[in-house]
């Protein structure tokens, strides 16, 4: 990075931080507060940051910041489309495409996540890729953030780690492996004919998985809009939820939230995660291309 982009980097940041205001974000205004905008050490909270390092980037000193971290400040600072992309150009960083783990969440569902703190929620791509989670979806499901290449998906996921299933009871894999593959049909006949993204994932698993080239096979399409699950937490046991969702215009985001299934203790259960806070099933670094840290989801 040049030291222009380095000024500019932090100038940027500084502008859009100080336009924000603390219920923007889910935050109180607090006491004492001289400016209406936030404070450096709440951005740095709200994109994972340590403060100091924060600091630095509105000095505009300090290490170049990773695609990751960009990301992160794009969505705690609710960075429109063409500002966020402006912050990967200004860190000398290629700008990502859209559906991977790095997209650009819409501002309006980063908005409606906040505003549902009680309530297990995240938004996913329609590749079934998580940008982002509340506390207490990470709870319930562990952390799926994590994830970078095509293990980002967590369709992908499903269809060639084991591992990943045991989020569900094993009745229930064959429903959820037909959901699945229903869902990336949609998804994948919405995209452009030509988009690289979906047509590379489903090439990869008709190759990998017998199982998903015989759902496949049966052509079955239907988006997940809403469905009724039951979710083995490795603490409190069975849950069992209905998970709803909230299609961005452009069907490429989808706002994923779950409320606890009428009949059912799940409404106790789900109270008690918040508790309970999120539980590592699968212990290892987070790295490009590797496994993250927390149980998949």
């Amino acid at each position: 990075m040049s030291p222009w982009k380095y000024a500019e980097l932090g100038a940027f940041l500084r502008s859009r931080r100080e336009r924000i205001r603390p219920a923007d974000v889910g935050l109180p205004a607090g006491p004492r507060r001289r400016v209406p905008g936030l404070r450096r050490e709440e951005v740095a909270q709200l994109a994972g940051a340590s403060v100091d390092y924060y600091n630095e980037l509105e000095r505009g000193a300090g290490s170049q910041p990773s695609e990751q971290m960009i990301a992160a400040l794009a969505r705690a600072l609710r960075l429109s489309a063409d500002e966020r992309d402006y912050l990967y150009r200004l860190a000398d960083r290629p700008v990502p495409v859209q559906g991977g783990a790095a997209s650009h969440v819409h501002p309006g569902m980063l908005d409606l996540l906040g505003r549902m703190p009680s309530t297990p929620a995240q938004v996913i791509t329609d590749l079934h890729v998580t940008l982002v989670q509340n506390p207490l979806a990470v709870a319930l499901v562990g952390d799926q953030t994590g994830f970078r290449g095509p293990r980002a998906s967590f369709v992908h996921r499903w269809f060639t780690e084991p591992d990943t299933r045991l989020l569900y009871p094993e009745a229930d894999h064959e429903g959820q492996s037909r959901a699945f593959v229903a869902d990336l049909r949609a998804a994948a006949a919405r995209r452009d004919a030509k988009d690289p993204e979906a047509g590379s994932m489903i090439r990869t698993l008709l190759a990998v998985s017998p199982e998903f080239a015989a759902l496949w096979a049966d052509h079955d399409v239907a988006f997940r809009r809403d469905d009724r699950k039951r979710i083995v937490h490795p603490t409190i046991g069975l849950i069992e939820v209905n998970c709803l969702n909230l299609f961005s215009e452009d069907g490429r985001q989808r706002l994923l939230w779950f409320t606890p299934a009428v009949g059912t203790e799940s409404a106790g259960l789900l109270e008690l995660l918040g508790v309970v806070g999120t539980q590592e099933v699968v212990s290892s670094p987070r790295r490009t291309g590797g496994s993250s840290p927390t149980r998949s989801g």
